[in-house]
């Protein structure tokens, strides 16, 4: 098994919703994410998915993300944008990308809220 990671990063505001702290008021994020992607083939050049195809789909998400108010961007997807379920709305955006170039799959998303702070998404084998 082989694992392809790449990084995008974006800017947006968030509030958590009940929240006791000042995180419950609208604040904002440069944003960092990594996706991970696991490969059982590779093809005749030795490469499980390229590098330009993964980074070009996790930019299509986060360029929907940068310089948002995800409350409101994410309304319909999640009803309170934490990192964690960040995390997972990107897993699941870039599984449906995926889903028809290759035999990869999503395996990690992590989503940092600061350089120290990261919240991860990844489905139990």
């Amino acid at each position: 098994m082989y694992e392809i990671t790449t990084t995008s990063h974006f800017s947006s505001a968030h509030r958590l919703l009940h929240y006791d702290g000042p995180c419950e008021n609208l604040h904002g994020h440069n944003w960092q994410v990594k996706a991970c992607v696991r490969c059982g083939i590779l093809n005749k050049a030795g490469i499980g998915i390229d590098f330009k195809l993964l980074k070009a789909f996790l930019k299509e998400i986060t360029d929907n993300l940068d310089h948002t108010d995800l409350n409101v961007r994410l309304k319909d997807a999640i009803a309170n944008p934490s990192s964690e379920l960040l995390a997972k709305y990107v897993f699941e955006q870039l599984a449906k990308k995926l889903a028809p170039h290759s035999g990869c799959k999503v395996s990690r998303v992590e989503i940092y809220e600061t350089p120290d702070n990261c919240a991860a998404y990844f489905k139990k084998s």
